[in-house]
């Protein structure tokens, strides 16, 4: 397994090695000693799987109480994966970082709690499978607007194009708006 620093402080991009034939491929997603090992103590308490089609985007979602962190990897097609740092005393808060994740590159990212994550689905669908470090609280959950201009996220969206969002989504709050994160 490769860690990779992204831009952002604490995000990294996990390669992982994969072993392939023409039966197929390998690869381990999770180990517990590989990871504690690279400097990555990680306890995940919820495994989530979602399944969304071409042209939805989802987030930009955290939570202020039991800030979650997730490893996030696509099992099927292909997404845009979106982190923004929230962290009040963070050398890059307010900076966001994308990386293309894909069945076929088996990319993870790593996303510690303390940013808000979302996505954008390019291929004809894609499943979308995260492990977390902290239960769903729907109480404490915030949606940063995709577009907010302060953030200025370059999502890859087709000019005549308007992404499917979910009513929650479509409510985001301003980045002047949203409560950060300690």
């Amino acid at each position: 397994m490769k860690f990779e620093a992204t831009p952002l402080q604490d995000v990294y991009l996990l390669k992982p090695r994969v072993f392939g034939d023409r039966r197929g491929f390998f690869l381990e997603s999770w180990n517990e000693e590989t990871y504690r090992n690279a400097g990555f103590d990680l306890h995940f308490v919820q495994d989530n799987h979602s399944r969304s089609a071409r042209g939805i985007l989802r987030g930009l979602h955290y939570q202020t109480r039991h800030a979650q962190g997730k490893l996030v990897r696509v099992t099927s097609g292909e997404v845009f994966d979106v982190v923004v740092d929230l962290r009040r005393s963070s050398p890059t808060l307010g900076q966001w970082h994308a990386e293309p994740l894909s069945a076929e590159n088996h990319h993870m990212l790593w996303i510690p709690p303390g940013f808000a994550h979302g996505f954008y689905v390019t291929s004809v669908f894609a499943d979308f499978q995260y492990k977390c470090t902290d239960i769903y609280d729907p109480t404490s959950e915030v949606c940063l607007a995709w577009d907010d201009p302060t953030v200025g996220i370059d999502w890859p969206i087709p000019d005549s194009a308007t992404p499917q969002l979910s009513a929650k989504d479509a409510q985001g709050l301003a980045w002047a708006d949203i409560p950060l994160l300690d």
